[in-house]
């Protein structure tokens, strides 16, 4: 109960986080990888890792047009020390002069991975990503509205969708966020792994959040008595009908149902960042930074599900019933 009497508060916090997540997006940009943006990717791994200036001087001195190439440092898969050269797309006289070139600086060099995509398959990709993402919350929402029809008092079924969503833009923002960073500390490019994360974090999102829901659902059911009453048909003939009386606050009931679920929520979160914290550490540098992502994910959704959506829920219902109740005082007046 004590998180919603503080709900302007967690509401704010969360307001402010979502805020900071937008501006870090559209202020640093996300470094799209070759899944979306095509090109070719070489990663060359070394026993002695040479200065990274050493590998862009002899890529340089090519006789290639290479373009605005990129080199980051890496780890491959096996934990050797590497370098991941993002280029054009290539062609395989191209790659075997990028590969000698490669190999032929540092000790006990070896290519260990080349990645080629087109322009078009990547403009494909990036097309997907977008309606994968938007099939997603369309689905949700709908879904939410229907699995709730059956409460309709203080608020319908559609905003229990509506707030659903916002929640799932909170949580999406953070991890974009996260990434964001990512691609300007580390160099880290947006890839298929990503979009597979984000989708991850979205289902477990909307997971959290409907517990909670359904357990308010269920508590509203519990504290409400029928009353018979007689109104007017269609036809101008006395028909009974059935209203529901709540026998407690709306406030308290959603309160209630947030004390029952907080820790089955805080369990769920906290055995789910362990295993992704295993694949962190044990993974390989592909992984790590999906595993990151997904724990950004997972604490955002946290958050969101406890601190956010039911708040946000009882803010709206406490508004809409203060306009419930003028309209009434202005009809008597």
């Amino acid at each position: 109960m004590w998180i919603i009497e503080r709900k302007k508060l967690f509401l704010v916090i969360a307001a402010a986080v979502m805020f900071v997540s937008l501006a870090l997006v559209l202020g640093l940009g996300l470094r799209l990888g070759i899944d979306f943006t095509g090109g070719s990717l070489t990663e060359v791994a070394y026993s002695e890792r040479p200065a990274k200036t050493e590998v862009e001087a002899v890529l340089n001195a090519l006789p290639l047009e290479l373009g605005a190439f990129s080199l980051r440092e890496s780890t491959d898969d096996a934990g050797q020390p590497a370098f991941n050269l993002r280029t054009r797309d290539l062609t395989d006289g191209e790659r075997q002069q990028v590969g000698d070139v490669l190999t032929s600086v540092g000790a006990g060099a070896e290519i260990t991975r080349f990645t080629s995509i087109g322009p078009t398959i990547g403009q494909e990709l990036r097309d997907k990503a977008v309606w994968a993402l938007g099939a997603v919350a369309l689905i949700i929402i709908l879904y939410v509205a229907w699995a709730f029809r059956g409460v309709g008092k203080p608020v319908g079924s559609w905003t229990y969708g509506g707030i659903t969503i916002l929640a799932l833009i909170h949580d999406v923002l953070v991890p974009t966020a996260v990434m964001a960073v990512l691609g300007v500390l580390l160099g880290a490019e947006v890839d298929v792994l990503f979009v597979m994360a984000i989708l991850a974090v979205l289902g477990y999102s909307v997971n959290d959040t409907i517990v909670v829901f359904d357990r308010v659902r269920e508590n509203l059911i519990r504290y409400r008595q029928e009353k018979k009453v007689m109104v007017k048909n269609e036809y101008g003939q006395p028909e009974e009908q059935i209203e529901y009386i709540p026998t407690k606050p709306f406030a308290a009931v959603v309160g209630e149902s947030v004390d029952q679920t907080i820790l089955r929520s805080i369990n769920t979160s906290v055995t789910t960042l362990l295993a992704l914290s295993a694949l962190y550490l044990l993974g390989g540098s592909v992984t790590q930074t999906f595993a990151l992502i997904l724990m950004a994910g997972v604490l955002a959704g946290t958050y969101s599900s406890i601190f956010f959506a039911n708040p946000l829920l009882v803010l709206l219902a406490e508004r809409k019933l203060a306009k419930l109740e003028a309209a009434e005082k202005g009809e008597s007046s």
